[in-house]
């Protein structure tokens, strides 16, 4: 899709023994998005003061992605991860039961636009914000 020859990595986290942080199987950085702008130069940035953003988080093919305030809003990422991009402890089941579950646990987000609920770090978290869907 206008990407070839690029190494892609699911942004996800995993629970419990294993645990696989999201933030460790993404690469060092730095990350571009479609059109070649730095969103961040290394991971710390990445889950920090990143350029994220509804205009620089675009699709593969370079187009914008519908975000908060657009109809439909499709600004929701699954990550089952933390605001830092770590696993969740594994009492607390936020990767629907590692990914396999549709009626089990539930699902952290994160929010492309970095628009949350709240104006809160937390909210324009790479690795996570609420609401945290339920399945």
């Amino acid at each position: 899709m206008g990407a070839g020859g690029k190494s892609w990595k699911a942004y996800l986290s995993t629970q419990g023994a294993g645990a696989v942080n999201a933030r460790d199987r993404i690469g060092k950085g730095p990350w571009m998005n479609a059109k070649g702008v730095v969103i961040a130069k290394d991971v710390a940035e990445l889950h920090g003061a990143n350029r994220l953003t509804k205009d620089t988080a675009l699709s593969e093919r370079g187009e914008l992605i519908n975000g908060r305030g657009d109809t439909p809003n499709r600004h929701d990422i699954l990550t089952g991860s933390q605001p830092d991009g770590t696993a969740f402890p594994p009492d607390k089941d936020m990767t629907c039961g590692n990914w396999t579950s549709s009626t089990q646990g539930a699902a952290m987000v994160g929010h492309h636009d970095r628009i949350g609920l709240r104006d809160d770090e937390a909210s324009k978290s790479a690795g996570c914000t609420n609401p945290v869907w339920s399945f």
